[in-house]
């Protein structure tokens, strides 16, 4: 598989036609059992795989669809149900709670702002996005359409006004607005493709990102708008460009990467409607458009198991193929079919035996680590986001509080959490990687270190009520990690209260403090 991207074009799809047939062919199988097919297909002679325990998978699908940790008590009703459809209802009752469009709206403001900061309006317009399960196409639609056409599409051009900000004596940066709308929607970087044929990658030409900027340079905010908003200046004739290599002018007209190019009026009256911009929202999110598709098919598949079927995200191209070129094909199809359904993807993913893994391995003797990653036999560890930590924090501590309280303890951390786990502004978190910040965030954050202390009904003083060490140890792990203590924990965990008395308060919340400090806390594992 990872030398298919050397072969011949002809021989690539050939092989492909050949081996995507018993997949694609049994209508009577769903997405989510075709998938683990072709995955375990390629498992290693020898490779075991484990499905994760109850409170594994429990853990994992809360923080994957909920943005946070489950409570307490709803873990313990969870891990005590013994009906064999329990995974498939939990999945659907997440997927149809509330907490799923604020998870969706964190992960895709992330994803497509990459922290360069926010709107209310934009934070609005994916909110009701994803509580109205809007599809992807029309998402994009929105977001890349001079002018909202609906009320709740208003905010969605804040992915196009804030890249069009000036910064200090820096000029508008039209190109790197190119640049995203090509990463962040088509999967490919056209970055070194702006002053002549990318050096590397043949299917980048300087023609596709010089297409694209006929466009983007004709676009600047609109200031007087009451919400984010681009204006165009007129269009009259294309855009000339020169490859640094070659000395001969070129011309093009406003063109989507790897697509046709579109004519340029001759003539612009003063009531002419044409507009660029609109046609690239028009034609550029559409099934047709498969390059479209499989970013988009790629990314939800990198949100749900950690690790894309093409890495970097943004590199889609013949000589970095997928790990698994007929999933990934199945995946795009399947999701242009049921007409950009993000949510029943991610439900569809959910649903498999791939992303069901457990991080652990039959053999005990075997290091999970060395395992090659992209053949999935073991889940992939993924590190909480800032959001998915901060709400995860206050949801341990202060679960049992109102609303209105646990909102208060929430809007005073996250920025907190945010600076200290979150990847500098204006670079991607496909992978986040820890940092000295990060790992003396717990010890010394004096905000965080106050809100583990006993309050009024928050966890320390929950705790402090429990007499019975292992009603206790039971109260505290599940709180925390989402899983019952061991017995070697709960024995621990009891010398240390009881070797001094007095000091009981304090010794268990520094036992809590651990915890949240502790890599199974901060990892999806």
């Amino acid at each position: 598989m990872g030398k298919l991207g050397s072969l011949p074009r002809y021989i690539q799809t050939f092989w492909l036609l050949i081996i995507c047939v018993p997949a694609w062919c049994d209508d009577s199988q769903s997405l989510h059992q075709r998938l683990d097919q072709i995955i375990t297909r390629q498992f290693e002679d020898g490779a075991e795989p484990v499905i994760a325990d109850d409170a594994e998978f429990f853990r994992r699908v809360w923080l994957d669809l909920a943005g946070k940790i489950p409570p307490a008590d709803v873990t313990r009703q969870f891990l005590a149900d013994s009906s064999p459809g329990k995974r498939a209802k939990v999945i659907d009752q997440l997927l149809a709670a509330p907490t799923y469009a604020d998870r969706m709206r964190d992960a895709f403001d992330v994803m497509l702002m990459e922290r360069r900061g926010s709107h209310e309006t934009w934070q609005k317009f994916l909110l009701t996005a994803f509580a109205e399960n809007e599809s992807w196409d029309q998402m994009v639609r929105a977001m890349l359409e001079p002018e909202p056409s609906q009320q709740s599409h208003q905010g969605a051009s804040f992915f196009l006004t804030k890249r069009l900000e000036k910064y200090g004596q820096n000029p508008v940066d039209h190109p790197g607005l190119t640049r995203d709308i090509g990463r962040l929607f088509l999967g490919v970087d056209l970055q070194c493709a702006q002053c002549h044929d990318h050096l590397f990658v043949d299917e980048y030409t300087q023609l596709d990102f010089q297409g694209l900027l006929a466009v983007t340079q004709t676009l600047k905010p609109d200031k007087a708008a009451p919400f984010p908003l681009v204006t165009e200046k007129p269009l009259a004739e294309k855009l000339e460009f020169v490859s640094v290599f070659e000395s001969t002018p070129a011309t093009t007209g406003p063109r989507i990467p790897f697509g046709k190019e579109f004519e340029v009026p001759t003539e612009l009256g003063d009531d002419s409607k044409y507009s660029p911009l609109s046609l690239v929202a028009a034609e550029l999110p559409v099934a047709d458009n498969s390059r479209f598709s499989r970013n988009i098919a790629n990314r939800i598949w990198h949100l749900m198991l950690g690790r894309g079927l093409v890495e970097p995200l943004d590199s889609h191209h013949a000589d970095n193929p997928p790990t698994h070129p007929e999933l990934l094909e199945l995946l795009a199809t399947e999701l242009a079919a049921h007409r950009f359904d993000l949510k029943w993807l991610i439900r569809e993913i959910a649903l498999s035996d791939t992303y069901q893994r457990s991080s652990r391995v039959a053999d005990p003797s075997i290091d999970p680590q060395r395992l090659v990653p992209h053949q999935y036999v073991v889940a992939i560890p993924k590190r909480l986001s800032a959001e998915q930590a901060v709400q995860s924090f206050v949801q341990a501590i202060d679960g049992n509080k109102d609303q209105e309280a646990r909102q208060e303890v929430l809007s005073l951390l996250e920025p907190l959490f945010v600076a200290a786990l979150a990847n500098p502004a204006r670079e991607h978190e496909d992978h986040r990687h820890p940092s000295v910040q990060s790992a003396l965030f717990f010890a010394n954050d004096n905000d965080v270190l106050t809100a583990l202390q006993r309050q009024p009904d928050n966890l320390v003083d929950r705790l402090m009520g429990i007499y019975d060490q292992t009603a206790l140890a039971d109260e505290l792990y599940l709180s925390i990690v989402s899983r019952p203590p061991s017995e070697e924990e709960r024995t621990e965990l009891a010398s240390f209260l009881n070797e001094n008395s007095d000091q009981r308060e304090a010794r268990l919340t520094h036992w809590v403090w651990a915890l949240f400090a502790s890599t199974e806390f901060n990892i999806n594992h």
